[in-house]
């Protein structure tokens, strides 16, 4: 079992044994490495000045094969950019709208999602939304709204708003492959809290979007796209950075082209910092023997202290939670300001309150939010 007492020692920046911060599922503390790897990219530029993009690029590859590593899947099938918004677009882009009208969603979906989605519904985009809840059947009842005019369906793996993990999207994926429309998964809330291959998951076929800012603590600028081996989409959203492969060559007169592997789904100039810390995260957790399997292990145990101490009924078993338990609290927000005035960080949606531990969370940092927690909603009545 991963001990946090002895985890939260490499994290002195974010002062985490100074503070309970229980918003793990939005925003993890990041290692102290990654300070050290953020000073390291502004003293390579300075001393490579252009050259610095060489080593930009290699320490993208270690973040490429880090997300990889955590889905069993090949860096090779991996773009990235700095957040999933622009990856999702690409994609949205290279669809043949035209001729397939339909998108297929829940209303359980990030706001990346639902407000693009929603922005295409105005301009003519039929934009069908099934109900996220249960989510033990979603999947299947998803698969049962794709037909010839479905060019893609949009769904989490693991549910933002209460963490609901979405088994059997393989039965999704199967109705897309039957009527020749494209699966996107979601995986921000599973990944490296969730045990998530895709070989196991039978989504071999799928594309998936996620990011390093929640469970992966890499902080911002770290998201991907993976896409399946045989991908020939062509986004219309398309940088020049899907040409840097090989500058020398001139443009195809009429048609543009597209370089290989990650680079069909390329963006342009970015900020390469937030790679250099990515890298440095992924190698603290390697040297850490932080595996998701260990860190799901963990992260379980800490909801069920959560559950248990708060007397919570989740709608499914723990098992069946991602990496935050959340309840429902008619005053959510003010709940949450006043567990922040006790240095208790949590979040909320709506009328939900959030709690996500994260590795460096320790058992009596989870009992003082527990009490915390139960005075204010006592204070309340």
């Amino acid at each position: 079992m991963i001990n946090p007492e002895e985890l939260a020692k490499h994290y002195t920046r974010f002062r985490v044994t100074e503070r309970i911060l229980l918003t793990g599922h939005s925003h993890q503390a990041w290692p102290d490495v990654a300070f050290e790897a953020q000073q390291q990219a502004w003293l390579d530029t300075a001393e490579l000045v252009d050259d610095v993009w060489d080593k930009a690029f290699e320490k993208a590859n270690d973040v490429r094969r880090g997300f990889a590593r955590l889905m069993d899947d090949s860096p090779d099938r991996i773009a990235l950019a700095p957040n999933t918004h622009e990856l999702v677009v690409r994609f949205l882009s290279a669809l043949p709208l035209k001729k397939r009208h339909k998108l297929i969603t829940t209303d359980g979906e990030f706001h990346t999602i639902r407000r693009q989605l929603d922005r295409l519904s105005e301009e003519g985009i039929e934009v069908v939304k099934v109900a996220s809840g249960p989510a033990a059947t979603l999947a299947e009842r998803l698969a049962q709204k794709v037909d010839e005019h479905t060019a893609a369906v949009l769904v989490s793996a693991v549910l933002y708003t209460n963490a609901h993990i979405v088994p059997n999207l393989r039965a999704t994926l199967e109705a897309c492959e039957r009527h020749g429309a494209e699966l996107l998964v979601d995986a921000y809330h599973a990944l490296n809290v969730v045990p998530y291959s895709l070989k196991k998951e039978g989504l071999e076929r799928a594309y998936v979007v996620g990011g390093g800012y929640k469970y992966c603590q890499l902080g911002p600028g770290n998201a991907f796209l993976r896409f399946p081996a045989d991908c020939a989409l062509r986004p219309v959203i398309t940088g020049w950075f899907s040409e840097f492969t090989d500058l020398s060559q001139a443009p195809m007169p009429g048609r543009v082209g597209y370089g290989p592997g990650p680079a069909r789904f390329a963006g342009a100039t970015y900020d390469f910092t937030s790679h250099y810390r990515g890298a440095a995260v992924f190698k603290f957790f390697e040297r850490q023997r932080l595996t998701v399997e260990r860190l799901r292990e963990l992260s379980q145990l800490q909801i069920a202290i959560l559950v248990e101490g708060l007397e919570l009924a989740p709608e499914v078993p723990v098992t069946a939670l991602g990496g935050f338990v959340s309840f429902g609290a008619a005053d959510a927000a003010q709940l949450q300001q006043r567990l922040r005035r006790g240095n208790i960080s949590t979040d909320h949606r709506g009328d939900r309150l959030r709690l996500g531990p994260a590795p460096y969370v320790t058992e009596p940092q989870l009992r003082l939010a527990i009490e915390a927690a139960r005075e204010g909603a006592a204070r309340r009545g």
